[in-house]
């Protein structure tokens, strides 16, 4: 007799007689671990007034400093405007955020040759009179800014560079370098600027700036950069060439001339939201404290 098959036989005939064991082989609840079952060790500290109060004054400390430090930094112009001097026009009261101007745009078309036809998001904007594509197509596209400038200091033109201007990423990825204006700004409504059709798309660094669409009415594009230092006390002259109709809908344009600082551009925002966070804690932790002495537990 093989005393190993006379074990398993004797087992087999054990687990027959657990009705336990066959209920556990065969249940569905899932396997327990300290993690599923919410067993794991936890801090819960108490929040006493002297914890409150300490965190809100840590925080108001903290911040406040950071938003002046912010807001100085974005404020303060220089006496010399150093290369590269960044060009930017801003829009008043136009809305790229609203829902069916977002929409209205073909992803796949920007993309690829092949996509051409993809129209069916664009409209109105979306094929001519006689049933061709329009590429780029949609109103996006369609009311691309058309403004001009031109700088000139003591009667000499200083250049306005384009390198650079558009994400690497969105050239790269979603605008094709096959893919080429047609049939653009052909219909009897023009919207906008017009683009050179021997170029492709991915080259179009005017769209490309305009195709990334603003979330609030009020915003600056990057029209381009002044490659040269502009010292203190320069006269600068501008001409500009007033294209782009934001009278229908009671818009605004303005020109912007920029250097950036250890925190970037100019933006208050940043340095406001600090001070407000930063005033509201202190704010909350007196009151606390004054609530504290005042009616002690």
């Amino acid at each position: 007799m093989d005393p190993n098959g006379g074990s398993s036989s004797a087992g087999a005939a054990d687990g027959a007689s657990d009705p336990a064991a066959a209920r556990r082989r065969h249940s569905k609840k899932p396997k327990y671990s300290r993690f599923t079952q919410q067993e794991l060790p936890a801090c819960k500290p108490i929040l006493t007034p002297g914890w409150v109060i300490s965190s809100f004054i840590f925080v108001g400390i903290i911040f406040i400093p950071i938003g002046l430090a912010s807001l100085f930094a974005s404020e303060r112009v220089p006496k010399q405007m150093k290369s590269p001097v960044y060009i930017y026009y801003q829009l008043d009261n136009f809305y790229q955020n609203h829902r069916r101007y977002v929409k209205s745009r073909s992803d796949k078309q920007l993309r690829s040759r092949a996509s051409e036809n993809d129209t069916s998001s664009c409209d109105p904007e979306d094929v001519t009179s006689n049933k061709s594509a329009i590429v780029p197509c949609g109103l996006i596209a369609w009311s691309l800014f058309n403004d001009t400038y031109g700088f000139s200091v003591n009667n000499t033109l200083l250049g306005v560079s384009k390198k650079n201007i558009a994400w690497k990423s969105d050239q790269q990825h979603k605008f094709g370098s096959d893919v080429y204006p047609k049939n653009f700004q052909s219909g009897g409504l023009i919207g906008g600027a017009k683009l050179n059709s021997s170029i492709p798309l991915s080259q179009q660094v005017d769209l490309i700036v305009w195709m990334r669409t603003a979330a609030l009415p009020t915003f600056r594009k990057l029209y381009g950069k002044i490659e040269v230092d502009l010292e203190a006390n320069t006269e600068l002259t501008v001409v500009i060439e007033n294209n782009y109709n934001t009278y229908s809908f009671g818009g605004k344009k303005k020109l912007v001339l920029s250097t950036t600082s250890w925190i970037g551009g100019k933006n208050d925002f940043l340095g406001i939201a600090y001070i407000t966070l930063g005033g509201l804690s202190l704010f909350l932790a007196i009151s606390f404290l004054l609530i504290y002495i005042i009616k002690p537990r």
